[in-house]
This record gives C-alpha cells, structure tokens and sequence, in this order.
C-alpha cells in the first residue's frame, strides 16, 4: 500500500464531530426559527470511496488530448452534489472547477489552475458495497463540442488564473463553469449552477450547453453558447468564487437555486459579516426568475461549534422533498446541519428595495431581517450532521434516497491544498489524504409527512 493510500485511509471518516470541539449549543433565536426538535438517533448506515482514477486519463478518455500532464493530480471534485440516478445506489455527481489552489505571491493571494485543460464533468455513480464505482462519465461542451473548462470568466470581476506554481498567467475563458449542483430532468437534460456568473445552466443529456442564464448586466461576451441575462442584476454582488452552489428540483417542475454566502453589499466587510443569503426560484418554462426568497443563517457557532467567523457559512445543497417543501444544509468546511423550510407564495424580495443595490441599510446589512419586514423562511432543525459519527467533513451533496434516508457526498478537493507545499520539487501533488466518499445516512423520522 502506498504512502498516498494510507494517509487517505487515516484521514477519511473522521465524523464532524470530531473534526472541531464538540459542545452542546442552543440555536439561534429570531422571527424564521422554530424550536429545535432533538435529533434522535440519526446514524450512518455505509459509507463507499472512490478509488484512485488519474485524471489525465479521466479526462483524455472523454476529451482526447484535453489534459497533457495531471501532475499526479486523481480524479475527485465530483462530491459538489449528488443526485438520485433512479436505480437503487446509483446517483449523478458533479465536478467543479477542477483542481484549483491559492499561493500567495509578494503579501497577495493567486488562484492556481495545476490542470488547466480539466474539463468540469457530470459523472454517474454506484454505491457497491465500500466502493464507489463511476458508471459513466458526460463532459460538459460548447455549442461547437469544445470543452468549456473550468477557467474563470472575465477579469476583473473573477480571479486571475496561474499556473499550478503561482508563476505563469493562464487566459480567461468567456465559456468556463465552475459547476456546482445538479438535477436531472423528465427529458433526460440536466440543469447546473455555477458559481462565476453566478449563473444557471440547462445542459442536453450529452453535456453540450444548451443556455446559459446569467444575471442582468454581466456582459459575458465570447462564450460558445447562448448566454441570456434572465437573473436578477443584484446577483452582480456575489462574493467571489460564492456564487450558486445549490440546485433543487421541485415537483412541479421549478428550480430552486442557492446563493452560497451573503452578497457583498454594500461592500465586501458587510457581506463577511452577514448571515443573511438568497434563494431563487426559476421557472424553466417562463425561463424567468418568479421569487426571490430570504434565508437566515444560525449562528457560525451554533453550526460549528469553536468556529467565530461569520463568513465560514455557507449553503451548499438544497434538495426538494416534496410539494413546496427543502431541505437547507448549513455548513462549514467542518460541520454541517440540515434545515427544513416551506416555500411561500408571492415574490419574496424579487423586484423589491432589497433587489436594489442602493438600499441602505442593505438586506445583508440587517441584524434581524423580520424585524425589518423581511419575510424570512421559516426553517426546522432536521439533523445536525456534526454530531453524527462517521460524516466526513465539507459535505457539498445532499439526496433523498427514501421516507428517512439520505445520501450524503463530500467534496475532496481533488486531494488539493493551498500553499505552496501542493506540489513536491517535480511538480507533483502532494495529496491532502482525503478521498471522496458517499454516506448513506438514516434518520429517526421520516421526511415527508
């Protein structure tokens, strides 16, 4: 076994709760909270890696000659979501970005791209025993068939892209996607969300991009597929590299989408220190935005205990459970905790003061929203995945699997860390040790009623 394996052995299945310091913590109070029901006796019921899958070969063998040189880099990432294939244990994931860091350079920090040919990729899975077997793999392609990758847009608004060493500059890409959840139509398409735009993304059951839906006012030019500026202009202030992260399929045919953190208004400080975020609801059918809803936050300590930085919070997956009906997961990159929520009738925010950036004090400026005459979700603890044994950390991917099962995906980073230590003296990974893992999880109540 080699020194890759088993720190990836040692590090993979340590539960949330033993990744921080584990206390016993109230919830937050306000308008939008119900009284937290305790969550009894939620256990995990199997947990399945990905085994080791180089990447270069991932990628050459959906794109030839795509990736030149991994850099020792395994196929991972795919944990940004996870969504029920159809057959039991089989699920579609996602990749982001693809295998990306910081260094920083003279007091700065540069965004590293070590394979920058990697094409972000939907990937079919099966849950078979402890393994985590890849079924089938789709690239995600321009109107052309060229790979969009998952280089940032437009600089000036994304970070500036380098090299794995934080020397070289690497070009923009009008078409890159830093994809993130993911569902699957009736029709066999499939619907994204990414992060740059932030935008929404209907992709034909090939991966080719049938149209981009960005927020008003982005002036993406150059992109190999139609880009339509259908969302909401006040998205223009999402934090970087937070933009969508979370997708839901409603029955009735709607898409939910996430903001991963607070929009930076007025100013970047404001949107650090707020637990105020967004939820959008889209119409594929009028392809238009028909609400806009608030969503609060619970105190960063109270979704990770020991954790005191407000911006370490962030929704990274909402999936339907019927009717109107989500579950919201709160994380950190240690802890995570689901919430259950109604979708109202009406709008929301959509086209109101909050929708305008000038408005001062600013949604995200407000220490108690309803106060305000905010009409916040209501939300109800479901489970608390920090004080469940045996939930890895930075879980990105929530699926329903039954009445009170739930599969769970972590997201490994492609085994990437920041620093300049990513990569030995040869260019090569140094590999974090953690793997991608998929947890099946039980519940002590069932979802739907």
């Amino acid at each position: 076994m080699s020194a890759r394996v088993v720190r990836r052995s040692l590090a993979v299945g340590l539960p949330l709760a033993l990744l921080g310091t584990v206390c016993v913590a109230g919830t937050a109070t306000g308008a939008q909270d119900r009284h937290h029901r305790p969550e009894g006796t939620a256990r995990v019921t199997a947990s399945a890696l990905l085994g080791d899958v180089p990447l270069a070969g991932f990628s050459n063998g959906l794109l030839p000659g795509t990736v030149g040189d991994d850099r020792g880099v395994m196929l991972g990432g795919i944990g940004s979501d996870i969504y029920p294939a159809g057959r039991k244990g089989e699920f579609w994931t996602v990749t982001d970005r693809g295998p990306n860091g910081q260094i920083k350079v003279d007091g700065s920090k540069r965004r590293t791209f070590p394979v920058p040919g990697f094409d972000p990729a939907i990937v079919k899975v099966r849950v078979n025993g402890s393994r985590v077997e890849v079924l089938r793999s789709i690239a995600l392609t321009t109107r052309s068939g060229a790979p969009v990758t998952g280089l940032p847009n437009q600089a000036g608004r994304d970070e500036a892209p380098y090299s794995y060493d934080a020397k070289s500059p690497l070009a923009y890409n009008p078409n890159g996607l830093d994809t993130e959840g993911v569902v699957r139509s009736a029709d066999g398409s499939f619907w994204l969300v990414d992060e740059y735009g932030p935008s929404l993304v209907h992709v034909s059951g090939s991966g080719r991009v049938l149209v981009r839906y960005v927020p008003e006012g982005l002036n993406l030019k150059g992109a190999d597929y139609p880009v339509v500026e259908a969302l909401p202009g006040i998205l223009l202030h999402r934090k970087i590299n937070r933009g969508f992260e979370g997708l839901a399929l409603l029955p009735g045919g709607d898409l939910v989408l996430a903001v991963q953190s607070p929009l930076s208004l007025p100013d970047e400080d404001a949107g650090e220190a707020s637990r105020n975020v967004r939820l959008l609801r889209f119409s594929p059918e009028k392809r238009a935005v028909t609400a806009e809803y608030a969503y609060r936050f619970d105190a960063v300590g109270v979704v990770d205990p020991g954790e005191d930085d407000t911006s370490e919070l962030k929704i990274s997956s909402v999936v339907a459970i019927g009717g109107n009906d989500l579950l919201v997961e709160e994380r950190t990159d240690r802890a995570a905790r689901l919430h259950r929520v109604t979708l109202p009738r009406g709008g929301g925010l959509l086209g109101s003061r909050w929708d305008v950036p000038a408005t001062s004090p600013s949604y995200e400026e407000l220490a108690d929203p309803a106060a305000s005459g905010v009409p916040v979700l209501r939300k109800s603890l479901v489970v608390d995945l920090g004080k469940v044994a045996g939930v890895p950390g930075k879980i990105e991917g929530v699926a329903v699997t039954g009445r009170n099962t739930l599969a769970l995906i972590n997201d490994n980073d492609f085994g990437m860390t920041d620093g300049a230590g990513a990569f030995d003296a040869a260019g090569r990974l140094v590999d974090s040790g953690i793997e991608t893992s998929v947890t099946l999880l039980k519940l002590p109540r069932p979802l739907t009623h």
